[in-house]
Formats: structure tokens, C-alpha cells, sequence
């Protein structure tokens, strides 16, 4: 057998696929990382036109459709104020295509790549696949990043950091005034901030804003997608936005590696974006809702956890055998290591799951506890 790339042999199978397999066909599932509610009608309805008249039997252009990228840079002068020309957007294979394509087209083997850790778990591996260098950085107390421990790991190596807000893993909503240093840190050290928004709209406290609105060079490149927001993740759309050059340098790469986002969910991506938006609005309500009863049970455990902003995901810090005593008793967890080291002795849990399973699991775990602690 001939051998591997070392860029592939630096990276494994994601830890929270591996907890996926390992759980029972009856195990309640708070390990997923996507909302249980349908994708709006209007963007299926979208789908199904484009499908039915034929719209979508060819390719598109390598970018998305004119009038998907239209709809894309209208959301972003409604929701962030932002004047994106919709020639510098492409439409891609969900955000996990984006990130590659922004690690492709910016990361030369060696250069480091700064992310939060505990953090989304694709930035270490993408960084890896890039040929780069990871370089974590530890998170505060709160779990959001702080700006000066980006800025001191920043070195003449550096070739971009990542900004997660709303997070995964964490769901912490960093504060304006750090996007604001974000955005301060990329242009006076000329390295690239990597602005993942894929989960915006959903914040019960504080506010997005992004990176990009602060910046005044270039040097931000904004990653977003349908997934979350319009609980769209089996659909596979995102797009990436950033200037003429930085996108001209990453269309090299996606030509080759997507040629183009699938034109079905394009139309349907066009639907939810430009639609009704009260779903949203529904959706992030209750998962407001279910974020208050699971802190509720895990402080009734004796549990610590930061209270997250926003997403739908919960970092509680758990006793050691946790995470396992959990998981044999029917409940899916991710431990806090899948995330990075320092997620070590934290545990994620999602709750994007109906309310009466996430009561069950809230009984089921708080008997863990008592058995480990």
C-alpha cells in the first residue's frame, strides 16, 4: 500500500461522530449540532419550483446564482449593515466548504492559524488539511475569546485567526467591543480574521455584530450559512464574503474542488433568505426557552456553566466519569476534549431537541451526577 499525506495523517475522525456511532437507536440525542425544526415552506417551495420547471438541472455559475447572491447581500444590508456586492459572495457546500476555501486561499504550509479553543472543531483540521500550523488559544472564564490573548499569540507566522460568535461549542456571544478589536487586531497586524456568523440570528442576550462592519482594510472574510438559521443544515449551503481579491483567490479553489453549490438548495436558500422571517424569530424564542430550563437542572445538579448568549449549545464544566455515566444511561453528550484541551472536564450539550426529551435527559443526567460526584 502506498502512503498517506502528512496533511491527512494530522487529522482524525471527528470526536462527536465518534460519540454518534457509539450511542443506542433510543439514545436521547443532545449531542447534534441542529435544530429539530423543519426548514421554512417557503424555501422547500423554492426548491421544488426550481426542481419542477428545470431550473435546476444545470450548473450554475461557480459563485451561486446572480439572484441567490442578491439575496445574500440584502440580508447583510438588513441584518448587519453591511454593503457586500454580491460579485464578491460565493455560494458553497455549507460554511464547512467556506472555511475550506478560506484556508486554502490564505494559508501557506507552516503559517499558524490562531482559534478559539475549546472550539468549533473543524478549524484545527481544516488548518491541518491547509498545511498550516494550529494555534489554540484558552477561552476566559465566560468562554468568549478574548482579544489580547489573540493579539499575543499573534507572531510573524501568523496568517489568520478565527472569531466564532454565536460559538460552537460554547454558545457565547462575544461583545461588540471585542468585534470591534477583532476587526482593530486584523488591520493594524495585517493578518486575516476569519469571521464564522453561521449561527447570527440566534442570541437571546447582547447583539451580533460582525468583525467586517469595523474593519477598515480588507482583512476580514465573513463565513455564513442557511444551516442554523433556517434550520437548513441538510440542505449544504453557505456562502463566503469578502473583497474582489480575496474572493477572485478562493473561486480558484472551490472551481476545482465544488465547481458549484448545489442548485436545488440555492433556490431554496434564495427562498429563506429573502422570505418571511418569522420562523426565526419563533425558533430562537424557544430555543431561548429550552435554554433556561436545561441551566436550571444543571444548577440543580450542582453543576457550573456559563450561561450562554446564544446558539443552542451549553459547556458545562462535569465531574471526571461524567461524560460516561451519561452516555451508558441513554443520553448523548460530546465530551469537552472533542473541542480541544481545554474543553477538558467540560461536557457540550445541545439543546435543539424537544422539550419533553430534554426534561428526560435533565432527570437522567442529574442521576449521573449523583452517582459520580
Amino acid at each position: 500500500m502506498t502512503g498517506f499525506s502528512h496533511r491527512v495523517e494530522q487529522v482524525s475522525i471527528s470526536g462527536i461522530r465518534e460519540v454518534f456511532e457509539a450511542a443506542g437507536e433510543d439514545a436521547i440525542n443532545l449531542g447534534i449540532g441542529q435544530p429539530d425544526f423543519p426548514t421554512p415552506e417557503h424555501a422547500r417551495q423554492s426548491a421544488i419550483d426550481a426542481i419542477e420547471s428545470g431550473a435546476s438541472d444545470a450548473y450554475t455559475s461557480n459563485k451561486g446564482t446572480r439572484s441567490l447572491r442578491e439575496a445574500i447581500a440584502t440580508k447583510h444590508e438588513r441584518d448587519n449593515d453591511l454593503d457586500v456586492d454580491p460579485e464578491n459572495i460565493i455560494a458553497t457546500a455549507g460554511g464547512s466548504e467556506a472555511l475550506h476555501l478560506v484556508m486554502e486561499a490564505h494559508v501557506d504550509p507552516g503559517e499558524e492559524v490562531i482559534y478559539p479553543d475549546p472550539g468549533f472543531v473543524s478549524y484545527e483540521a481544516l488548518t491541518h488539511i491547509a498545511g498550516g500550523t494550529p494555534r489554540p488559544v484558552a477561552l476566559r472564564d465566560d468562554l468568549t475569546l478574548d482579544p489580547g490573548a489573540v493579539e499575543d499569540a499573534i507572531s510573524d507566522e501568523t496568517a489568520a485567526f478565527v472569531v466564532n460568535s454565536p460559538a460552537n461549542p460554547t454558545g457565547a456571544v462575544q461583545s461588540v467591543d471585542d468585534m470591534r478589536e477583532f476587526a482593530r487586531i486584523a488591520d493594524e497586524h495585517d493578518v486575516l480574521c476569519i469571521t464564522d456568523e453561521v449561527s447570527e440570528h440566534i442570541v437571546f442576550e447582547g447583539e451580533h455584530r460582525s468583525p467586517m462592519e469595523f474593519a477598515e482594510s480588507d482583512n476580514v472574510v465573513m463565513v455564513n450559512a442557511c444551516s442554523k438559521t433556517y434550520s437548513m443544515t441538510g440542505w449544504r449551503l453557505g456562502w463566503v464574503a469578502a473583497s474582489h481579491e480575496r474572493i477572485e483567490r478562493m473561486l480558484r479553489v472551490h472551481q476545482y474542488a465544488q465547481a458549484c453549490a448545489s442548485a436545488p438548495a440555492q433556490y431554496a436558500a434564495e427562498g429563506a433568505l429573502s422570505g418571511p422571517q418569522d420562523q426565526v424569530e419563533e425558533m430562537v424564542a424557544e430555543f431561548e426557552r429550552r435554554r433556561d430550563v436545561l441551566l436550571d437542572g444543571l444548577e440543580d445538579m450542582g453543576l457550573s456553566v456559563p450561561k450562554p448568549a446564544g446558539a443552542f449549545y451549553a459547556m458545562p464544566k462535569v465531574p471526571e466519569g461524567w461524560v460516561d455515566a451519561v452516555l451508558d444511561r441513554g443520553v448523548v453528550v460530546v465530551p469537552g476534549e472533542a473541542f480541544g484541551e481545554n474543553g477538558e472536564g467540560y461536557a457540550r450539550l445541545s439543546y435543539a431537541t424537544d422539550m419533553e426529551s430534554l426534561h428526560e435527559a435533565i432527570d437522567i443526567m442529574a442521576e449521573a451526577t449523583a452517582v459520580v460526584e
